[in-house]
């Protein structure tokens, strides 16, 4: 067996042990837990959009708990500063009494950060957090200063209650790999969910997944091959999100404003490089550009005001794109 093969065979173990302990946990969502695992090592932030009370935070909590990852949450709140989250500078006495500034570091200075609710910061603390996810730098009194590695912002929020809320800007939506939608769970999964809240009975989470296997996972995700062929399926994934593109479909030229740019592909590739590593392939095939491209591109497309009145949403565009796109490339190559 190559050295290479080893390195797969442990990465699918990794991947393996992390999601049994969740499952321990935290009842359904496969699906949902294993886009947020792409996304983690892939290397890319999460937004989770869903009703109160469907576990978003604790779904967050439980996968940063089954990995040896510093962790922190911030909730966030219109009164919420940017240095509350960065952290500040402090006058401290040293040793004989002479007054110094010294650095308290804020929440963000972890490895996972959950950012609870996180469209009721203001702008001011928005751009704060943006600066952090794009650069993983904050700057402080005008001195920069280096996040933990990895770091991963996996945020929360609430797509109803828009009183008191301050929407996130273009740039910052461009910021998440991907953006997760999550559901009400199944009656089933409702009775377990019972089962394991409400009795007697308690669980404790292990940590099965340590910082270096984390960082082993995103280099390694890396060395998967992506062809030719699905590095065009991927291009074309995204030039058609354009309505003014000439292969795009009627229904992004009929509802889009503006589609996804070149941070919407590089996500689309690195989610599924990670997606194919998860399934133990040392290449990208065409499903999982299929299965990567709604979560990764539904926040970067706008829709106009006919695709609101129309009840047209992001996913039932896309879901037209990804099959054209599979079309357009299985007719070139066919040519």
């Amino acid at each position: 067996m190559s050295d290479k093969e080893m390195q797969f065979m442990k990465a699918q173990q990794i991947v393996e042990d992390v999601k049994k302990e969740i499952a321990r946990f935290i009842v359904g969502q496969e699906d949902i837990v294993e886009q947020v695992l792409w996304s983690i090592f892939a290397g890319g932030h999460v937004l989770l959009e869903g009703l109160p009370g469907l576990g978003k935070t604790m779904l967050v909590r439980t996968i940063s708990e089954s990995m040896d990852l510093s962790f922190s949450r911030i909730q966030f709140t219109p009164d919420l500063m940017p240095a509350d989250i960065t952290g500040t500078m402090l006058l401290q006495p040293d040793e004989g009494g002479k007054q110094h500034f010294a650095f308290h570091r804020g929440p963000l200075f972890s490895h996972i950060v959950l950012a609870d609710e996180i469209n009721r910061a203001t702008p001011k603390t928005q751009s704060a957090l943006l600066e952090a996810m794009g650069e993983q730098t904050v700057t402080v009194m005008g001195e920069t200063k280096q996040l933990e590695r990895p770091f991963f912002v996996l945020a929360t929020q609430n797509p109803i209650d828009l009183e008191g809320t301050y929407p996130l800007p273009e740039a910052q939506m461009d910021r998440f790999i991907c953006k997760i939608l999550v559901g009400y769970p199944s009656k089933e999964e409702l009775r377990e969910i019972m089962k394991r809240t409400t009795g007697t009975e308690s669980i404790s989470i292990e940590k099965v997944a340590s910082m270096e296997d984390v960082l082993f996972l995103q280099s390694l995700s890396k060395e998967v091959l992506l062809s030719e062929e699905m590095l065009d399926y991927a291009i074309d994934i995204v030039t058609m999100t354009h309505p003014d593109a000439q292969a795009a479909p009627e229904i992004v030229q009929k509802y889009v404003q503006y589609g996804s740019g070149p941070r919407g592909l590089q996500s689309l590739i690195k989610m599924a490089k990670t997606r194919a590593l998860f399934a133990g392939r040392y290449h990208v095939s065409a499903g999982d550009l299929k299965q990567t491209a709604i979560p990764v591109l539904r926040h970067r497309l706008l829709l106009n005001f006919e695709a609101e009145a129309s009840g047209i949403q992001a996913d039932h565009v896309l879901a037209e794109i990804v099959e054209a796109a599979y079309t357009l490339g299985k007719g070139s190559s066919a040519s």
